[in-house]
């Protein structure tokens, strides 16, 4: 059983792109709604390929259960100047989808500020 972060909470993963960003967590299972996030939410994902790509666009924040240092979640967060965390275990299951959360690219900590 995956329990769920509480505001103060943290999931620790991989840094991404640095930088920190907070905003309302969007917890997408699918990549085939492009208008699923608003601008400064923060998108939590299983994982990303190419067809995530326009969700990165209005996010504040990037955060990825899965990942590597090469990845797509990466790759395409630095071009945008996105923080992003991956290796984010469970992160889709834990965080709250509407949470208010801190990405923190520089150290791979995500926090749930208000649930």
């Amino acid at each position: 059983l995956v329990e769920p972060l509480e505001s103060g909470d943290s999931i620790h993963g991989l840094p991404g792109c640095p930088g920190v960003s907070e905003g309302r967590a969007r917890v997408i299972l699918d990549s085939h709604d492009p208008t699923a996030l608003e601008p400064g939410d923060v998108l939590v994902a299983p994982l990303t390929d190419p067809s995530w790509t326009p969700l990165f666009v209005p996010a504040a924040g990037v955060v990825v259960d899965v990942g590597a240092a090469l990845s797509h979640a990466i790759i395409v967060s630095r071009e945008l100047g996105i923080p992003c965390v991956v290796s984010a275990t469970d992160a889709t299951k834990r965080i709250s989808d509407g949470a208010r959360v801190r990405v923190d690219g520089d150290t791979g900590v995500v926090t749930v500020l208000d649930d």
